[in-house]
């Protein structure tokens, strides 16, 4: 998980490991999350889906900040 701050919200992506077949190779599902004052204020939701755990954490980031800079 990523965290960053973004005009006073806290803000977080996620990375989940998806196995829908035991021979594929790993992917990770990318989701964001919003907080303000310990409290949630938005989430994404499954976003995509990623090659790597580090891809999905940014893309999860990256949701949050744009929906930070369209609502906030």
């Amino acid at each position: 998980m990523q965290q960053a701050t973004h005009k006073g919200y806290v803000l977080w992506g996620h990375a989940i490991a998806q196995q829908d077949e035991l021979l594929s190779p790993d992917r990770y599902a990318a989701s964001g999350t919003i907080t303000r004052d310990n409290r949630l204020v938005e989430s994404s939701g499954v976003i995509g889906t990623f090659s790597s755990e580090e891809e999905a954490q940014s893309a999860g980031l990256e949701w949050a900040i744009a929906w930070v800079d369209q609502h906030g």
